[in-house]
């Protein structure tokens, strides 16, 4: 099922399950205007083929004791295929680090890491992030405050 297969109630249930994912079917049913059997079948339809990955609660990072957020930007020695490989493997391992991409631009990779405090931050970078031998360098941007950060993807 592809996004252009969706249909305007198939939008509506991923809106609505991505703000309230613990929300009833009853409920659910009610809100996009099927009787509870069909809409359960829709659900179970978007889980099957992938759309929806799973469910989970979010946290508050400042109640749980997490209260540093930076983005790293990290360029690699090389770029040869293994390199890249051993890199990801090894960030990976290290549950800090809640996000990982390959980019363009100045550097290879971009981290996001969640940490207790800026000392805890750098022990993680001393200790970890700046010891796996495929990191040539690191920048770091350190977040002060967030006004926006949606869980809600815009599905065209």
């Amino acid at each position: 099922m592809s996004t252009n297969k969706l249909d305007q109630i198939d939008h509506q249930l991923l809106e609505i399950l991505q703000s309230n994912a613990k929300i009833t079917n009853a409920q659910l049913s009610k809100e996009v205007g099927l009787s509870p059997a069909p809409t359960l079948e829709r659900v179970k339809k978007l889980e099957a083929t992938g759309i929806i990955q799973s469910y989970h609660a979010q946290l508050d990072r400042d109640k749980v004791g997490l209260g540093v957020t930076t983005f790293v930007t990290v360029t690699l020695t090389g770029h040869k295929k293994q390199v890249t490989e051993s890199f990801v493997n090894q960030i990976n391992s290290i549950p800090e680090v809640i996000e990982c991409h390959h980019v363009t631009g100045a550097g290879d990779f971009m981290l996001k890491i969640i940490s207790k405090d800026i000392s805890t931050y750098q022990k993680l970078m001393l200790e970890k992030i700046n010891e796996i031998e495929e990191v040539s360098a690191t920048s770091t941007m350190v977040i002060l405050s967030t006004f926006k950060e949606s869980k809600v993807l815009p599905i065209p």
